[in-house]
């Protein structure tokens, strides 16, 4: 079982949600339409891959976690899109998969391995195709002003190693122009979509548990503990029971 196991009921309803205007705007960048094909490396529980199924007619999800496979499931038959679902890491796709005018990835390429995932792009980027690499999070400029704390406080639960671990890890996969330095593939355009919405503490807090870093699997008999130190930490910004969140939602369009 993955270190995502034990986030897959929680993600898709407390994560930094993406707004239908994100994909709208995406969708019109990059000139989607019916004819298109999407494949979403990572998909979790589906939010990319569905939240673009509007604006494309076909739609694949790869993602490693079979729980994770699950709530996409679950999520795509209550919406009415097909979504096909294949269990596995990218890197190791079929060559039969295909070619995609569209990959998306969300929070997940600080996962891939480089080199792998390049030559995965080379075979499943349409000529014409894009990658698009997508996030969504807290604006960390000041307009979150709880938000400092509330990592202060995550991290306080979180097994030290799995942070420099990560630390390790992902520099060099964040780093865009590092990672497709030398490949055919260089980044062409930034969408930001800005939001705000309000989210209640209990939520907030519960979020936590959807990080890797400080999920369930990784704090173990702490997360009572870690869940009551963050709603503390929270306590100065609630507003009859909820929080002021600006959100940030970006898409990284990559092309040859």
């Amino acid at each position: 079982m993955g270190r995502f196991a034990s986030t897959a009921s929680l993600y898709e309803h407390l994560r930094p949600p993406y707004p239908p205007e994100f994909f709208r705007s995406v969708a019109k960048k990059l000139g989607l339409s019916k004819r298109c094909g999407l494949i979403d490396l990572g998909t979790g529980p589906g939010l990319l891959a569905l939240g673009f199924a509007p604006y494309v007619g076909r739609i694949v999800g790869v993602d490693p976690e079979p729980a994770m496979l699950d709530a996409a499931r679950r999520a795509a038959a209550s919406t009415g899109y097909v979504l096909k679902l294949i269990e596995g890491k990218a890197e190791t796709l079929s060559p039969n998969t295909g070619s995609f005018d569209v990959v998306t990835i969300g929070r997940a390429l600080h996962w891939m391995d480089r080199d792998q995932t390049l030559a995965l792009f080379d075979r499943l980027v349409a000529r014409d195709g894009a990658i698009a690499i997508c996030a969504s999070f807290s604006a960390a400029d000041g307009r979150n002003p709880w938000l400092d704390g509330y990592n202060e406080a995550r991290r306080r639960w979180s097994p030290a190693q799995l942070w420099e671990e990560a630390g390790r890890g992902t520099r060099t996969h964040r780093d865009l122009p590092a990672f497709f330095r030398g490949s055919s593939f260089q980044r062409a355009e930034l969408v930001t979509v800005e939001t705000s919405h309000a989210v209640s503490v209990q939520d907030l807090a519960r979020r936590t548990l959807t990080y890797s870093l400080s999920s369930p699997d990784a704090v173990g008999e702490h997360v009572e503990a870690m869940l009551r130190d963050v709603e503390e930490c929270l306590a100065s910004f609630n507003r009859n029971g909820v929080i002021a969140e600006t959100i940030v939602s970006t898409a990284q369009i990559v092309t040859r």
